[in-house]
């Protein structure tokens, strides 16, 4: 569906660095970096809003550099809450979105506004922050795309139109012919939905993975600090310490049949959270 090999983009501050990852059609893949580690420069670069300095990109095994066109009528891209032209309604913006498209559906249109609760005769500037997300998403789902590019699509939301959201991810996905790519901070979120995970550091893909591989390749482990030795801490990708003990992450590999700490499970955010300090260490 979507393919990504070495794409770099440099600017005076920071860089993309060989970025390379591939997604398959069916999947939910979830795109994950502190703020500043290169998520949305890769989308825009996926999207050609921003030119990279080298690298391909292919979408359905067609060039986005020679198939740009044709390509974005099966995308949608789509940054948080629809923040444009606030003065007009949301049907006269629709009106002149599907202009853009060729497979512009307005029964489709309908059925969302309809299921997220949108008055088509509103404005935008009358629009909560979570209503502008849903009108985004109603817009994003009405063109027969087959590749789903959100950057940050639940921000906004409370827990309950975030749920009602992931429902949809999955609805999309369910005949196995589309796939979704979404960056976000809620982790939970991918704990909810997502089938794989990318993890980008500082310009560079750390981790890429399904979700349940990554978690079950991972442990936290938990111990007192008399028990803190340094083949631990070697052996953990991070470690953190406070007056009542330890707790780390490690690969589930490199754990001994003579260890004697606690271990669990970890969660997206652990993982995120604790290949981040490594880094940083």
């Amino acid at each position: 569906m979507l393919k990504v090999e070495n794409l770099c983009k440099k600017y005076p501050t920071f860089c993309l660095d060989n970025v390379s990852f591939h997604i398959p059609a069916g999947v939910i893949v979830g795109f994950i970096g502190q703020n500043g580690a290169g998520k949305t420069t890769t989308l825009k670069c996926i999207m050609q809003s921003v030119l990279p300095d080298s690298g391909t990109i292919c979408v359905n095994n067609k060039s986005m550099a020679m198939h740009e066109e044709e390509n974005k009528q099966i995308i949608s891209f789509t940054t948080g809450a629809f923040d444009y032209y606030r003065n007009h309604t949301l049907q006269k913006i629709a009106n002149v979105y599907k202009t853009f498209y060729h497979d512009w559906d307005d029964e489709v249109f309908k059925k969302y506004c309809l299921k997220f609760k949108l008055d088509t005769f509103k404005r935008v500037k009358e629009l909560s922050a979570g209503m502008r997300v849903k009108f985004a998403l109603a817009l994003a789902l009405s063109h027969n795309a087959q590749l789903f590019l959100f950057d940050e699509p639940t921000s906004g939301l409370d827990p309950i139109a975030r749920d009602e959201m992931l429902d949809v991810f999955q609805d999309i996905v369910l005949e196995g012919d589309k796939s979704i790519l979404f960056s976000t901070h809620i982790t939970s979120d991918l704990e909810k939905c997502a089938d794989y995970i990318i993890y980008i550091d500082n310009g560079k893909i750390l981790l890429a993975c399904p979700k349940d591989e990554l978690l079950d390749s991972h442990a936290i482990i938990k111990g007192s600090l008399d028990n803190l030795t340094e083949d631990i801490c070697q052996r953990c990708v991070a470690v953190k310490t406070n007056k009542f003990g330890y707790t780390g992450l490690m690969k589930r590999s490199y754990l001994l049949p003579t260890d004697s700490f606690v271990t669990e499970r970890p969660t997206v955010e652990d993982i995120m959270i604790y290949y981040n300090k490594g880094v940083q260490q």
